[in-house]
């Protein structure tokens, strides 16, 4: 039988490891507090994450639905009652030029729904005035606040824009009077925080490792290895980090070893292989051309923009198969 190799999907394993409301708290704690514990995980509860909302037209009406990765509520009881707060997250793997106007969507829909249920509970209409008829809601009624934070995986540093703003070419004399949205954004790959949740300080730093380009291949793997080993890091954290990054998992050897190893078991990053597939081609075509291995490393660090170290690990790798 043939090793049993699956991909994990990002998508998938990240809303799974934050669906859990230790780490979910911790992490916005760490963002939003400087780490101090505002927020508990007994008080949150999950919320659909299916957004659908209806646009209002004079000639038609159209339904629009989104789904976020994860959203929460936070309910804190007062002597007062309850006092409530929505917290959503999304995950990205990619840069998204149009993350703001997807985050406003997101939270405007989130504002409608409540909007919908007050004004669904007043259409009767008893006891409102004129004004609060017309609106759906009374003066006194409130909406529970909406934050949502991007948390971005990807390897390149984040260049698209934050702010609507960012998004809209605006006159400077009429900037002033453009409504700006803002997005919280969480770059995972150098994000300097305050964890206090032990699987969360696990997979920040695990993931900085297998971002870090400025060693070889070879060393960030050494790397990673020997963090796991010395910190006994968790299962479930090693197969989140493991689909952040995009690595394949032989589940053979998943099985049998225990969680110190679990690193060594990483076969490849979507990279790295895309990577190595093109060093090989560039390594047969120089052969192939009677180039020198002088000239083939040239055309390796200039083709691949990688360091002299890996390009001559990548011939070591791959010349003498082809010699």
């Amino acid at each position: 039988m043939g090793k049993k190799v699956q991909d994990l999907k990002p998508d998938t394993v990240l809303k799974n490891y934050w669906s859990n409301n230790e780490q979910f708290a911790d992490l916005f704690n760490a963002v939003l507090f400087s780490g101090r514990q505002v927020i508990r995980p007994e008080e949150l509860e999950d919320v659909d994450t299916e957004e659908s909302v209806v646009m209002e037209h004079r000639e038609y009406a159209k339904s629009v639905s989104s789904v976020r990765d994860v959203i929460k509520i936070r309910k804190i009881s007062t002597e007062f009652g309850a006092e409530f707060v929505m917290i959503g997250m999304e995950n990205q793997e990619h840069i998204h030029y149009a993350m703001p106007m997807r985050i406003m969507g997101y939270d405007y829909s989130a504002y409608k729904k409540q909007y919908d249920i007050i004004a669904g509970k007043h259409r009767r209409g008893k006891g409102l005035s004129e004004d609060e008829f017309l609106s759906g809601m009374k003066r006194t009624d409130r909406l529970v606040p909406v934050i949502t934070m991007v948390i971005y995986y990807g390897e390149k540093p984040w260049d698209g824009a934050t702010t609507l703003h960012g998004m809209l070419d605006i006159p400077e004399e009429i900037a002033a009077f453009v409504n700006d949205y803002k997005m919280l954004l969480l770059e995972a790959r150098n994000a300097d925080l305050q964890f206090h949740n032990v699987n969360n300080r696990d997979f920040f730093h695990l993931l900085g490792i297998l971002r870090d380009k400025s060693g070889t291949l070879h060393e960030m793997k050494q790397k990673a290895i020997q963090y796991a080993r010395e910190n006994e890091v968790d299962r479930n954290v090693v197969m989140t980090v493991a689909g952040a990054t995009n690595c394949r998992i032989n589940y053979d050897e998943f099985g049998r070893k225990g969680d110190a190893d679990m690193w060594t078991i990483f076969e490849e990053t979507r990279e790295e292989g895309r990577e190595e597939g093109r060093a090989e081609g560039i390594i047969e075509t120089g052969y192939e051309l009677g180039l020198s291995e002088e000239d083939i490393l040239k055309r390796l660090r200039n083709k691949l923009q990688i360091s002299e170290e890996t390009a001559k690990e990548y011939l070591e790798r791959f010349g003498g198969q082809l010699v």
